[in-house]
């Protein structure tokens, strides 16, 4: 009987090893070489951030009349994120939130070697910058593709190092393409972002997200809290990048486009008020002289609703679709203009040379750069149309922000409105030591004024 059994048992074990063999045995995802080829070139980056500790400017006061002055007091952070290696010459690609500020930069290899890396420049609206490493004998390279040519539901892979876990892969898909996502700090929105459900997670920022042949095709950058909803984020699409990376490689920063005109969302009640035949877009309050805009045959009263296919419904999102372009790219704007729509093909402007004229050189001030205001700048920061002054460009500064506009300045008492820099030149020329100064500036929708002693 034992013998019986015995035999039964060793047949239903032949049975079942025949039955249930492996599927595929031979099959390879092909993922696996989109990593062992692209992995080697994506790094960890490490950053060490230097900040200054805020100290009210009347308590510094109060310190300065009866103990001197309180030597400046920083306090360092650590953080990590991802890039990619782009050329032999050690440029490595990445997100400028990742290295902004930072005092030092280290990268690792996938092999676990490290290297300090240099900050080459960058661009804060973009949110794109380059760091270089030292280069060292066959250092990986990772290919660029063509993100305008995307389709929704294609493979999509994300390489980096969310939470400081190393070369973690993931997986999905392209889940959509022309998304838009308001800035953290609520100047703007990013657009035209690509959105996928490959899990992206801080530490990811700046990592590449490869097709499934191997090339990049964007750069990681941003989730959707998790909190809220997950599997949901968002890459700069890597055409957009390439427009600019030589640039910053070259110059450490960017030429960004320009169109000219003064613009506003349109709402229910703006579109019922001018009898507008459209409820979305954004209308053309004024068009300025000379610029791309008036070229084109552009005209106060249209609405912008499309640029370059992306649709458009608030003035910030043409902003910010503008910018990432460069000068001299020409673009398709669709237009509605009583009822009716047209499209026209616009040749971008420099911002740069409209931001930096002879005209418009300011005198650097407490660590200030100021230029007057332009159009752009107004949509950009929500300027009211009727304030007046000039727009800081570069602050050295813990209090004064870039995109602040100061319009007034108090010396001693006495103000003087700053409408141009030639009125802001005109003061700061007379400021001298030991004047007690009064900043009045526009920043975020709110009235400020600053004060301090010139020291």
């Amino acid at each position: 009987m034992k013998r019986v059994v015995l035999g039964l048992l060793t047949l239903i074990f032949t049975f079942s090893t025949l039955s249930f063999s492996i599927v595929n045995a031979d099959y390879q995802s092909p993922v696996v070489n989109v990593v062992k080829l692209a992995a080697p070139a994506v790094v960890k980056i490490d950053v060490v951030v230097q900040t200054e500790i805020y100290i009210d400017p009347f308590i510094r006061e109060f310190y300065r009349q009866f103990f001197g002055d309180i030597p400046r007091q920083f306090e360092e952070s650590n953080s990590v994120g991802s890039g990619f290696i782009i050329s032999k010459e050690g440029y490595i690609v990445t997100n400028y939130h990742v290295v902004q500020g930072a005092k030092k930069i280290n990268v690792t290899m996938l092999n676990g070697d490290t290297y300090e890396a240099q900050y080459i420049g960058g661009d804060e609206e973009l949110d794109l910058a380059v760091i270089k490493i030292k280069p060292v004998k066959d250092l990986p390279v990772l290919e660029m593709g063509d993100s305008d040519k995307l389709q929704i539901g294609e493979w999509a892979i994300a390489i980096g190092n969310p939470l400081g876990f190393q070369h973690t892969v993931t997986l999905g898909v392209i889940s959509a393409t022309g998304r838009k996502i308001p800035k953290p700090d609520g100047s703007g929105y990013y657009t035209n972002l690509i959105q996928t459900d490959a899990a992206i997670n801080p530490g990811n920022s700046g990592g590449p997200l490869l097709n499934i042949y191997g090339q990049v095709i964007g750069i990681n950058t941003a989730i959707i809290n998790p909190s809220q909803a997950m599997n949901i984020g968002f890459a700069i699409p890597i055409n957009t990048a390439k427009r600019f990376i030589n640039q910053i490689i070259t110059t450490g920063k960017v030429e960004k486009a320009y169109l000219g005109v003064y613009v506003q969302t349109v709402t229910e009640s703006l579109a019922k008020s001018l009898g507008l035949k459209v409820t979305k877009g954004v209308y053309v309050s004024q068009v300025e002289n000379g610029s791309p805009a008036q070229k084109a045959g552009i005209k106060e009263g249209d609405v912008i609703v499309k640029f370059n296919g992306n649709q458009v419904e608030r003035a910030e999102e043409l902003t910010s679709l503008v910018r990432n372009y460069t000068p001299g790219v020409k673009v398709k704007l669709t237009i509605n203009r009583a009822g009716k729509e047209q499209v026209l093909d616009v040749t971008l402007g420099s911002l740069t040379s409209q931001n930096t004229s002879s005209t418009n050189v300011s005198k650097e001030f407490y660590g200030m750069k100021v230029s007057n205001l332009t159009t752009d700048d107004r949509t950009k920061y929500k300027v009211p149309a009727g304030l007046e002054g000039v727009i800081v460009r570069e602050s050295k500064n813990s209090y004064i922000k870039v995109g602040a506009v100061i319009y007034r300045i108090s010396v001693n008492g006495y103000s003087y409105d700053i409408k141009n820099i030639n009125d802001w030149n005109k003061v700061v020329d007379n400021i001298k030591k030991g004047d007690y100064i009064g900043m009045f500036y526009y920043f975020n929708g709110i009235n400020t004024v600053f004060s301090f002693r010139n020291n």
